[in-house]
């Protein structure tokens, strides 16, 4: 049997009635019970809090990507809305209230052997940041002074989209 990505890798038997799983189009199907299981990705919330033109960034404190830079946010619980899963995180992670000002796109990460679907926003934050959770340090960076060792690739590309439109922004206020 050819184990697919993620959460269900080394399932041979179906959770519910013991059956052994078969491979069936990109999914395990149970032909005992009728049970189909699918790894799809895990729905979390991410946050770029800007503050007088440097964003905030937090080092983990735990696997997978000890001591990297990481953005605020975390996993969705079941059946949480995204915006009230990114508000929790970023609280219970730097102590933060948050409002979301701009949508800034969906990115794809593995996070331990699992693929990771990240909703992010650029919010605005009221209060001084704590760190707290999963995070040992947090740090307002300048565009210019952004580290290079992020937690996980994807948070480059949104730093970058992030660093573009602060410049712009500048630029445009500026004339």
């Amino acid at each position: 049997m050819i184990d697919p990505m993620g959460i269900l890798g080394g399932w041979r038997y179906c959770p519910r009635c013991a059956g052994g799983l078969r491979l069936s189009d990109g999914h395990f199907h149970c032909p005992a019970c009728g049970s189909d299981y699918w790894a799809n990705s895990i729905p979390a919330a991410q946050a770029v809090v800007e503050r007088d033109g440097r964003v905030l960034l937090g080092r983990r404190t735990r696997e997978p990507r000890l001591g990297h830079w990481d953005l605020p946010g975390g996993f969705l619980e079941e059946g949480e809305a995204p915006l009230d899963g990114l508000r929790r995180e970023l609280y219970e992670e730097t102590g933060l209230a948050v409002v979301a000002t701009e949508w800034l796109g969906v990115f794809v990460d593995l996070y331990a052997g699992r693929s990771v679907l990240s909703l992010t926003w650029l919010v605005h934050a009221t209060g001084e940041p704590r760190a707290a959770d999963d995070i040992a340090d947090l740090s307002w960076l300048a565009a210019a002074d952004l580290p290079s060792e992020l937690a996980f690739p994807s948070q480059a590309s949104v730093l970058a989209l992030w660093a573009s439109r602060h410049t712009s922004r500048s630029r445009r206020l500026a004339r």
